[in-house]
């Protein structure tokens, strides 16, 4: 029996996060009430959403996903003012903590979606119209049954691929050395997308070190990245 699909063909009920219980601090809390409403986009299936509709500028509009406490997403978009930012995370206190950031250092080039990344890429995002996907740190789901809970799957590829203009990137971070080959085997084999360097990209200089990744180093796990390119020809 066939089982029922869910956008970019993966099952329903099977998602790439869990939402834990983990501590949501008064002023997160305060800061998403407050905040949302100004700098928040509501999830509305099948509208299109891009720079000029949530900025209106034409500017090189960046999507990225999963930005957890939005630190190094605020440092970002503060580092590079010229570009838009879509950031999208479930989980109310990271959310929270970047509205926040967004009111304290004054940044008009950055709004936060709350809702289910795959769900924003297919039904927000029109084709050919992202500059870039940031993809930071993935939950890398090691069990090997969990792996089709990973964020980097062929369907989800694909859907990424679809949306990047040409020339367009995928900008991929894992500190988990499987979960990083098998990102780079996927997003190979995706049509229309080219690895920008033979193997393992350079850091971008504007990309911080958060003290996650600060940690996973100490601990003597490897940060790996990828930076794919969208082709002219899909």
């Amino acid at each position: 029996m066939s089982d029922t699909r869910g956008p970019s063909d993966r099952p329903i009920g099977i998602r790439s996060y869990v939402l834990r219980s983990g501590r949501f601090t008064d002023a997160q809390k305060n800061a998403l009430e407050r905040l949302y409403p100004r700098y928040g986009v509501a999830w509305e299936p099948g509208r299109r959403v891009d720079s000029a509709s949530l900025f209106g500028v034409e500017a090189p509009f960046v999507v990225e996903i999963g930005f957890g406490m939005g630190l190094a997403t605020a440092d970002i978009a503060e580092a590079l003012p010229d570009r838009s930012f879509l950031g999208l995370e479930v989980h109310a206190p990271g959310v929270g903590k970047l509205l926040s950031e967004i009111e304290r250092r004054g940044l008009s080039n950055l709004r936060v979606l709350r809702h289910d990344a795959i769900e924003v890429v297919d039904s927000m995002l029109a084709p050919g119209s992202v500059d870039g996907f940031h993809i930071f740190f993935p939950d890398p789901w090691p069990k090997k049954r969990h792996h089709k809970r990973r964020l980097i799957s062929p369907d989800f590829s694909a859907a990424l691929a679809g949306r990047l203009k040409p020339g367009g990137y995928v900008y991929f971070v894992t500190d988990w050395a499987e979960y990083a080959d098998a990102a780079l085997a996927v997003l190979s084999a995706t049509p229309g997308l080219a690895n920008a360097y033979d193997r393992w990209a350079d850091r971008e200089p504007w990309r911080p070190v958060t003290k996650f990744e600060a940690r996973a180093i100490h601990d003597g796990r490897p940060i790996r990245e990828l930076k794919f390119l969208k082709s002219g020809v899909s």
